[in-house]
């Protein structure tokens, strides 16, 4: 009885803040991020055809073996964005590289492996379980208890900093330049593949890339640029070790919700849990979100089901080893992703 009698009090408080928390959720997120203009000669891309889904390796992902984080490095600033620890090195080449710990780091590994094998583009992360770090200051703002008595960092994802690759801008899921596409669409299932629920706009990230020469010119790349709240619930809980790489979540959680004769609805991202009723701008913003796992258009999921058939076990298997899960886990994540690629395969 209490607790009905408590609901309905924080659903008559939201309602009736809405209207003001609501307005100033579109109007913020619409001012500061607004699309980049292309340029002369300039082509905005968010997928490329992938000629070598079979033979991709998904251990080393998108950078590559040639693009491994090497042994030395060198604090050069903390990062104060987003929920998870973060700063910037420098390795012996000159480098740079952003370490992220917690409970992203692993999940977020695997992530940017599946997304670019089907050919999105994603970051060039790498796990690295044990590592340290020259010029580390006496004491992080955050994530200083994950750091060992003798500076010894462990369970770390290192994304490498790229040439020719700057950040000029972020891009929304709702208004983009894509909207409708199957591109976009096959984007919108990837993110439900792998459960990433914290698909906030200001986790995108457009890029402007200078091309080799030779090439078609510079690019405007849009990518999901934080997939770190992947595999483990459908939506943010209360506590991150079950929300993000959690292999007893994901294999609890529920993926497809509706198949209509031209429509599909995924679970992720979820419906906010009503402790986000203490922040109502951000639960407004979450319940925003729905929309971009809501009807998806069968044609386009059945398109990225295509792509993501050509994987085998072992290369999906290699992506989890990649982020140093055990091999239990590895086994038990990889059953799951295969299982969902079945799924979608049949419709």
């Amino acid at each position: 009885m209490y607790k009905r009698i408590r609901l309905v009090i924080c659903t008559g408080v939201l309602v009736a803040l809405i209207p003001g928390a609501a307005a100033g959720v579109k109007k913020g997120t619409r001012a500061r991020q607004a699309e980049p203009g292309l340029r002369a000669g300039e082509q905005a891309v968010l997928w490329r055809k992938p000629r070598d889904i079979r033979s991709r390796n998904l251990y080393f992902g998108p950078g590559g073996k040639a693009h491994a984080p090497h042994s030395a490095f060198t604090f050069v600033r903390e990062d104060s964005h987003g929920t998870s620890p973060k700063f910037d090195v420098r390795d012996e080449h000159g480098v740079k590289w952003r370490i992220k710990l917690g409970a992203e780091a692993r999940p977020e590994t695997v992530a940017t492996r599946l997304v670019w094998a089907v050919g999105y583009a994603a970051n060039e992360d790498y796990f690295v379980p044990v590592l340290r770090v020259e010029g580390l200051p006496a004491r992080l703002h955050r994530g200083q208890n994950l750091i060992g008595p003798d500076g010894t960092i462990r369970n770390a994802r290192l994304k490498r900093y790229s040439k020719g690759e700057k950040k000029i801008g972020e891009w929304r899921w709702r208004y983009n330049r894509f909207a409708r596409t199957k591109e976009l669409n096959g984007l919108r299932v990837m993110m439900a593949l792998i459960n990433n629920w914290d698909l906030k706009d200001n986790n995108n990230a457009v890029y402007d890339e200078r091309r080799p020469a030779g090439s078609t010119g510079p690019e405007e790349v849009y990518a999901v640029s934080d997939l770190g709240a992947s595999f483990g619930t459908t939506g943010r809980s209360w506590t991150r070790t079950i929300s993000k790489g959690n292999l007893h979540s994901f294999g609890r959680s529920r993926f497809i919700t509706k198949i209509t004769d031209s429509y599909v609805d995924f679970s992720v991202p979820s419906r906010p849990a009503l402790i986000d009723l203490s922040n109502p701008p951000d639960f407004i913003s979450r319940v925003r979100l729905r929309w971009i796992g809501k009807r998806v258009p069968r044609a386009d999921v059945r398109w990225i089901a295509g792509l993501l058939a050509q994987l085998s076990p072992e290369q999906i298997r290699d992506a989890f080893r990649a982020a140093g899960y055990t091999p239990e886990q590895v086994d038990g994540f990889t059953r799951i992703i295969e299982k969902r690629i079945v799924q979608l395969s049949e419709l």
